[in-house]
């Protein structure tokens, strides 16, 4: 098994999908993967338009207290996707809005000091582990990416610098909805990348796993 297979493995198996690359031998990966043809992904992804960014370990969080400068902090989620600052002590950060993150740390305040009001931002924006896109297999460099509204399979191609040599990149395969089971399409990265076919062109939504095969020689 040569080294994209046990990328393709390693992530895999971390998304729940373990089962179906369990027969994985000698061969291409695509022909033990249960595809069974894919149909085409669709051109825009269902929620895109209404997308709210998710806070993710790793992310910095800039806390500002209005009249009390005192409380202005800049902290990192750390990786059990909790934070500490002044007068709040392991609130859980990971998996809220930045809104629904500054209600809470002005609850916690409000024992302290009277009808404070919080704001939020985010930097270094690494987002929450279930929303980052995926891209195993054949990409030059394969990698997990925080998922940014309207992303297309265009902008992620981009991100990791294209197809390798070795890539079969028209049988590339998407896969939606991997904790649930997932939904399986197919992708036309070949014809994107190297023919420009803009129709070939497929937006992403959170949680996507592109999987890009290797040729068959």
């Amino acid at each position: 098994m040569n080294r994209s297979k046990h990328v393709v493995r390693h992530w895999l198996a971390r998304v729940g999908l373990v089962a179906a690359v369990s027969t994985l031998g000698g061969c291409a990966i695509t022909e033990h993967l249960p595809f069974g043809g894919p149909e085409a992904a669709p051109a825009e992804a269902a929620g895109a338009k209404d997308y709210s960014y998710i806070i993710g370990p790793g992310d910095s969080l800039s806390v500002f207290v209005w009249r009390n400068p005192e409380l202005n902090t800049t902290v990192t989620v750390r990786p059990d996707g909790k934070f500490s600052t002044s007068l709040v002590e392991d609130l859980e950060a990971s998996g809220k809005t930045p809104t629904a993150l500054a209600r809470e740390i002005e609850k916690k305040l409000g024992e302290y000091i009277r009808d404070p009001l919080v704001t939020v931002t985010v930097g270094g924006f690494i987002g929450e582990y279930a929303e980052q896109v995926r891209v195993v297999g054949e990409a030059a460099k394969p990698q997990a990416l925080p998922y940014r509204k309207n992303m297309t399979a265009l902008d992620v191609m981009i991100e990791v610098g294209g197809l390798t040599d070795f890539a079969a990149g028209n049988r590339a395969t998407l896969v939606r909805n991997a904790s649930e089971g997932g939904e399986r399409y197919r992708v036309r990265l070949e014809d994107l990348i190297k023919d420009g076919d803009i129709d070939a062109n497929v937006a992403m939504q959170p949680g996507d796993v592109l999987i890009i095969p290797e040729a068959w020689f």
